[in-house]
């Protein structure tokens, strides 16, 4: 299986951490972790990610924004995009997928099901 480089922009620490052990269950993913979208700008283009994991509200810079910004740098414009959120409803989501997003996890998620929902995601 091909290992899958993800950069996950989560702004709460211990969620931060479960997405880090919950995708570290399985072999199939290097991760690289921010804490703001302005660390995402400055990691993402040396750590060249194939997936982005992106919280959906963060203070300073939002989910949406961190994802402009990111679509921007050379060769992420096609990278596949993550939203994790606390919204919940069509219309939230429905809303998130129109920002160009694969897929929307909402919190609270199932750790243990987390790798096996991206990796479903980008399969599609």
């Amino acid at each position: 299986m091909n290992i899958i480089k993800i950069l996950i922009v989560e702004d709460q620490p211990d969620i931060l951490e479960i997405i880090k052990l919950s995708l570290e269950l399985y072999d199939s993913f290097e991760v690289a972790e921010c804490d703001s979208g302005e660390a995402a700008l400055l990691r993402a283009s040396e750590f060249n990610p194939e997936v982005l994991l992106l919280d959906y509200m963060m203070p300073d810079m939002s989910g949406p924004q961190t994802l402009e910004k990111l679509r921007q740098l050379p060769g992420l414009a096609d990278v596949p995009a993550i939203f994790l959120t606390a919204r919940v409803g069509e219309s939230a989501e429905s809303e998130m997928l129109a920002l160009g997003a694969i897929e929307v996890i909402t919190k609270p998620f199932k750790p243990r099901e987390l790798g096996a929902r991206i990796r479903a995601a980008i399969a599609r």
